[in-house]
């Protein structure tokens, strides 16, 4: 993006809802208001971030000093699936009025949560442009598709991930409007360093608890399968009780299916238990130090995946609620948490290890680049965003201006042993044919075309031209549409090679199936036949007026001539080779022969067919058409069809 020239501040809305997204937020609301002489924050808070039961949050953000512009209480009690929507509702009610006052140029969402698409959908429909944090990534339940949700809505991306960019990218987002940034959480978390972190661990887990002996569990519900995911609640807090090791446990978040949770923890005794401490909430800096030395974190947070990493702290995920998510090597996955052992083995196999520092989520320096991003929004670009699809087959739309200018078609035909020029209609009718027999030479074919266009375009009302080349040829019809190939070039059936050592073709090159089964290469073979004395036979003539052709090789292998019959096989056995090739290319389910020659090499093509193609292509339909000249009919159709189509 290219720096704004205008000196207004940047009027920056900062919408947070629940203590997780403050964690990725805070930084960057630190650096705005590190730079006033830049940008004018706004903060509002709603959410949980208001609710006692999950530890009244917002006076954090007043502890970092931040001024609260506006508190909004937008969460319908209920912790159900239905509470989820009313919340939505709720808040979308609500926000215009803020929004309205506040007037900002521009709002900074995070993430995935539900609160986050009711601030973005209010800010889309009231023309505020959006920069969303975190866009692009993969996880599991109705997050991911919040997320999405979000990114479509969103003008601006701030992504942590390569691939989360590239995840854009394919989403068809403006590659100029997405900043691979990096989490800004990351530019905390790699500069936190505490020499009391100790008194930290004591305050929160005791007096007797060293620093490596611990676990912190955080665990969510899964909207999308409510039920099996308090069950795997269940057998944590299970497999945590046989371990027998301190656990600090923070209460899930409000999604629906929380209230179940908490039911659980104290129907266990968590609370009162020895070696339990369940708080609702740690404020961010301690949190940090808590699981930077703890001996292993278990749950389904995205915390555990993402920004535990950055201190190679081992991570036991469990379920699909982080399905997809990028993890460093200290992640070990139990995706089918469905027994207490399974559980109770990973907190084995992973309590106390020390693994590598990841940093696949940032390198701690996405602030910057965060602030540089948005001091380089320009307000006078248009804010309608674009979507920047891949390229696509042009849309095409039937034009009544272009039907009337096209009444006719003029088709030519060029194969065989006969030149034919034909007028087709719009119905597809041959109104008149001229045929002419094909002269031997390149310049007399070429000249003698001209000449019989010339006679049927005085005939024709209104035409458009269309030249069929000499030989085999052939079409592949894909959803309704014939596929043509980077230069109209698409099912030269009649080139595919199926013999090294074949024949000349007219292309230049040898053993082409047009070299074998074309009516001109018929043709050759029975001249060749007939100058030997070997082409007719008893009940056959042939006038010395008339020139020798593939029909009179035909005659002569019906009235039982061998070498005219082998001849044809071999043609026949040419085509079904080529046939074969295109099975097993495309794997059509019909297969059409016109023209002719079909009829005489229907059996032919459908035995090499079972003898070559694999059995997977073997059932398709081998038909002949029966239309009366469908090679005119075919030429002329495309001419048709394309002349009287507008490209919009």
């Amino acid at each position: 993006m290219e720096k704004k020239e205008n000196n207004r501040k940047l009027r920056v809305c900062v919408a947070t809802c629940n203590r997780a997204d403050y964690s990725k937020l805070a930084p960057i609301m630190f650096g705005i208001k590190m730079e006033p002489e830049f940008f004018e924050l706004d903060v509002v808070v709603l959410g949980s971030h208001l609710i006692d039961d999950y530890g009244n949050t917002y006076r954090m953000i007043e502890q970092d000093d931040f001024d609260i512009n506006t508190r909004l209480h937008t969460i319908v009690r209920g912790e159900d699936e239905a509470a989820m929507v009313e919340s939505v509702g709720l808040a979308l009610v609500k926000l215009p009025d803020v929004l309205n006052r506040l007037k900002p140029d521009i709002m900074i969402v995070h993430g995935d949560r539900f609160d986050a698409l009711a601030l973005a959908t209010s800010a889309a429909l009231m023309n505020i442009r959006i920069l969303h944090i975190e866009g692009g990534e993969v996880s599991g339940t109705i997050d991911d598709s919040i997320r999405h949700a979000i990114t479509k809505l969103a003008h601006y991306h701030v992504c942590c991930t390569r691939s989360a960019e590239q995840h854009l990218i394919s989403m068809c987002e403006d590659h100029d409007r997405i900043l691979l940034a990096g989490c800004p959480s990351y530019d905390k978390l790699l500069s936190a360093k505490n020499k009391d972190y100790m008194s930290i661990i004591r305050m929160w887990l005791g007096d007797d608890v060293k620093s490596k002996d611990y676990i912190v569990a955080l665990q969510h519900p899964v909207t999308t399968d409510i039920k099996h995911s308090i069950k795997m609640f269940e057998l944590t807090l299970d497999a945590l009780i046989s371990f027998n090791k301190r656990t600090l446990v923070l209460f899930p978040n409000i999604d629906a299916g929380s209230k179940e949770m908490v039911r659980v923890m104290r129907k266990k005794g968590i609370e009162h238990h020895p070696n339990f401490r369940a708080v609702k909430h740690v404020p961010f800096d301690q949190f940090i130090q808590l699981v930077a030395h703890a001996g292993c974190m278990i749950g389904n947070s995205s915390c555990g995946v993402r920004e535990v990493g950055a201190f190679g702290t081992p991570v036991i995920n469990l379920g699909t609620r982080q399905i997809g998510r990028e993890t460093g090597e200290n992640v070990l996955h139990v995706r089918d948490a469905d027994t207490q052992d399974k559980i109770l083995q990973a907190l084995h196999l992973q309590f106390g290890k020390q693994y590598p520092c990841s940093k696949i989520y940032g390198d701690g320096n996405a602030v910057p680049r965060i602030l540089k991003f948005l001091k380089s929004i320009d307000l006078q670009e248009p804010l309608q965003k674009k979507f920047c699809f891949p390229p696509v087959k042009d849309n095409i739309s039937q034009d009544i201006d272009h039907i009337l200018e096209t009444l006719s078609a003029l088709a030519v035909d060029l194969g065989g042993t006969n030149l034919r020029v034909a007028i087709v209609s719009m119905k597809g009718e041959v109104v008149k044919k001229y045929t002419q027999f094909n002269p031997k030479t390149y310049e007399e074919r070429i000249n003698l075309i001209l000449q019989m266009c010339v006679e049927a375009a005085a005939e024709a009302v209104k035409l458009n031209c269309r030249i069929l080349g000499v030989g085999i040829g052939g079409g592949i019809i894909h959803q309704h549409e014939l596929i043509h190939g980077s230069s109209f070039c698409a099912a030269e059936l009649g080139h595919i090679v199926v013999s090294l050592d074949g024949p000349d073709c007219s292309c230049g090159s040898h053993g082409c199936i047009e070299a074998y089964a074309s009516g001109m290469a018929l043709q050759r073979e029975a001249k060749k036949l007939h100058d030997e004395d070997q082409l007719l036979v008893e009940g056959m003539s042939v006038p010395k007026d008339e020139a020798v052709g593939a029909l009179h090789l035909i005659q002569a292998a019906k009235l039982g001539n061998a070498k005219a019959q082998s001849i044809l096989r071999t043609a026949g056995t040419a085509l079904g080779l080529g046939v074969v090739n295109i099975l097993h290319t495309m794997n059509p389910s019909l297969v059409i022969l016109s023209g002719v020659l079909a009829s005489h090499y229907v059996h032919t093509v459908k035995d090499v067919i079972r003898q070559q193609a694999l059995s997977s292509v073997q059932d398709v339909d081998v038909v002949v058409s029966d239309l009366v000249e469908p090679a005119l009919l075919g030429a002329a159709s495309m001419v048709l069809d394309y002349t009287t189509r507008r490209i919009y």
